[in-house]
């Protein structure tokens, strides 16, 4: 009887602890996708209104708002169009260099692999803007001054994203299989193109998401190297240079517009790759 109400009680604890937590995940849920109703429901009214406060319900301007926007000065669907590429690039640059930098070190031994290992970490800790001055001197020496390319090639580079690719592969690639494919020939480069990728897809789908969700949302460093041409800059620049226009000419619903529709590609896509993340988060945070 008393091992029946022991088990009677420890059920209930976990079913209080559940709701519990399904109590907290409501409210953080919550208050994440209270502030994209905002912003969606800010877009629909006009100027006037948005002065007036907060309403819960949507106006009527959505169409004037996106016929505003479109009408506009500023070349907003070619700054969707480079963001997307700048983006795109980046993201597929880092996960693929990244992975073959977090496999070099976890697949072979040499001198002072520890010590560049605690180097690429180090690097973690260096803020972009200490390096901002040196970069953009640099860029304009080899006179790639409004150009897509330093925005690319530097993403290379990308400690964070080597980090977890590396943590994930000492969870999920044992050495064996990389033993294997040398006894049966395959060449080195053979090996991680078409094994070590594969085995890999969760956790390069969730760096290539974040990639591109960080380069997406980029301001500071386009904003330093794209300063001519406005069809060559990206949509946050095109959002602070609306938002900074002159107060006769002001219009806050078409600044809600155009935010609303450059992060409209980025909540596509976390709702088609929600599952890799999920999956890619789960496995690369346990560690065999």
């Amino acid at each position: 009887m008393q091992a029946y109400d022991n088990r009677t009680s420890k059920g209930l604890g976990i079913g209080v602890r559940r709701i519990i937590a399904y109590i907290v995940l409501i409210f953080l849920t919550f208050l994440c996708l209270f502030w994209f109703y905002v912003l969606f429901i800010n877009a629909t009214r006009s100027n006037a209104n948005l002065s007036k406060g907060f309403t819960p319900l949507p106006g009527g301007n959505f169409l004037e708002n996106w016929k505003n926007m479109r009408e506009g000065k500023l070349p907003v669907f070619n700054g969707m169009l480079n963001s997307f590429f700048v983006a795109s690039c980046s993201a597929i640059l880092s996960t693929y260099f990244s992975t073959m930098t977090a496999f070099a070190i976890h697949a072979y031994n040499f001198k002072f692999k520890n010590a560049i290992f605690t180097f690429i970490l180090m690097i973690m800790t260096i803020p972009t803007q200490v390096t901002a001055l040196g970069f953009i001197r640099l860029v304009d020496n080899m006179g790639l001054m409004n150009t897509f390319i330093p925005l690319i090639v530097p993403s290379i580079a990308a400690p964070v994203c080597f980090f977890y690719m590396k943590q994930y592969m000492e969870s999920t690639l044992p050495l064996a299989f990389i033993e294997a494919a040398r006894i049966d020939g395959s060449s080195e480069f053979h090996t991680f193109n078409f094994i070590v990728l594969p085995m890999m897809k969760p956790a390069i789908a969730v760096q290539a998401i974040f990639t591109f969700v960080g380069s997406w949302n980029n301001y500071f460093t386009p904003a330093l190297v794209l300063t001519s041409d406005d069809k060559k800059k990206t949509l946050p620049i095109l959002i602070a240079q609306l938002r900074a226009a002159d107060w006769l000419k002001f219009d806050m619903g078409q600044v809600y517009m155009l935010i609303a529709f450059s992060i409209f590609p980025v909540i596509v896509v976390y709702l088609l790759l929600s599952r890799f993340i999920v999956q890619g988060v789960a496995l690369g945070g346990v560690k065999g």
